[in-house]
């Protein structure tokens, strides 16, 4: 007897490997799989201005990137001791208005290499709620605790958000026409919005999303000039597999690690190259001997055991340059 109902999958048609670049960017849930890749050592760039929700948003920062419109004093304000910008997450934010705004060129020239280099770009959409200023008229990534009372809330319509997602796709491959995308759904519930608040807003992301690339679920896949676009269902895996309050963490709005983990593993068993699953393996044995606490750390087993670990490092790097580990004990 079957306990849950499994998504049937189709594995990709491009694969990701260790010689992949791997962009992803948007909400908190990118993070987590952004994570998952780090463990595995593949060359991966997440979020390099911080956390972003909608796709408006996302859309700005990549076409500042494409076009290399560099950060002004314009767009940055002070607030509580800090300086800010409305277009990126506050994990940015400086105590120097000159800091800040070197450090938010310095990032953007990189993401724009980043977009250029990168074969695959995963695009994790969390919200079609956005925060208006009222005083510019422009939507805002973060409002960096600024009173309520300078934005006004809404909901971004399902035209607006796939006319976004369009928008994003031209600009990625007005410098990059044989980037891959992979665009998924968030699965973090936005439940300060409101419940019913949140499902609206999930469903026009769905529906944006699968107008925009006319998807027949779960998944399907269609070539587009030299660029594919897949779906992966983070957010139906969550609703429909995972469907108990157990996988979710304490807060019961963010998947718990289990529920990380077996999305994971559903993203990796259909979206990176079977070649690369032994190699994980070894990476995956390598991190579990760097967490190991000896109870004698001069002991001459566990010197023994450093070593051993010491050589397997080593004999990785040499096989695979871009695979470090930042260890090494003599």
């Amino acid at each position: 007897m079957n306990f849950t109902t499994p998504i049937p999958l189709q594995k990709s048609a491009h694969p990701i490997n260790y010689e992949s670049k791997i962009v992803l960017l948007g909400s908190c849930f990118a993070e987590s799989m952004g994570e998952k890749f780090n463990y595995f050592k593949f060359q991966t760039t997440i979020n390099p201005l911080g956390i972003i929700f909608n796709s408006i948003s996302i859309e700005k920062l990549i076409h500042r990137a494409v076009h290399k419109i560099e950060f002004t004093e314009n767009d940055i304000f002070s607030h509580n001791e800090l300086w800010h910008c409305f277009e990126v997450h506050s994990e940015c934010s400086d105590f120097s208005k000159d800091k800040l705004l070197s450090k938010l060129n310095r990032i953007l020239h990189q993401f724009r290499v980043q977009l250029q280099e990168a074969t695959h770009v995963i695009l994790t959409y969390g919200t079609s709620w956005v925060y208006r200023n009222i005083a510019s008229n422009e939507i805002v990534a973060n409002c960096h605790k600024v009173p309520q009372n300078q934005f006004q809330k809404e909901v971004l319509s399902i035209e607006i958000t796939q006319k976004s997602i369009e928008n994003t796709i031209a600009l990625i491959q007005s410098i990059n026409s044989n980037c891959h995308f992979i665009f998924t759904i968030s699965p973090v519930r936005h439940t300060k919005d409101g419940f019913i608040e949140n499902q609206r807003s999930k469903s026009h992301l769905i529906v944006a999303m699968h107008q925009t690339f006319d998807f027949a679920p779960p998944v399907r896949y269609r070539s587009g000039q030299l660029s594919t676009f897949d779906y992966f269902p983070s957010y139906e895996i969550m609703m429909d597999e995972l469907r108990d309050y157990r996988f979710y963490a304490n807060d019961m709005v963010h998947p718990s690690p289990t529920a990380i983990d077996y999305i994971w593993i559903k993203f990796f068993e259909n979206y990176v190259a079977e070649t690369e699953f032994a190699l994980m393996n070894q990476i995956c044995e390598i991190q579990r001997s760097l967490k190991h606490k000896p109870f004698n750390p001069y002991s001459e087993s566990h010197q023994k055991f450093l070593s051993n670990l010491n050589q397997k490092i080593d004999t990785l790097a040499k096989q695979f340059p871009t695979i470090n580990f930042n260890f090494h004990q003599d």
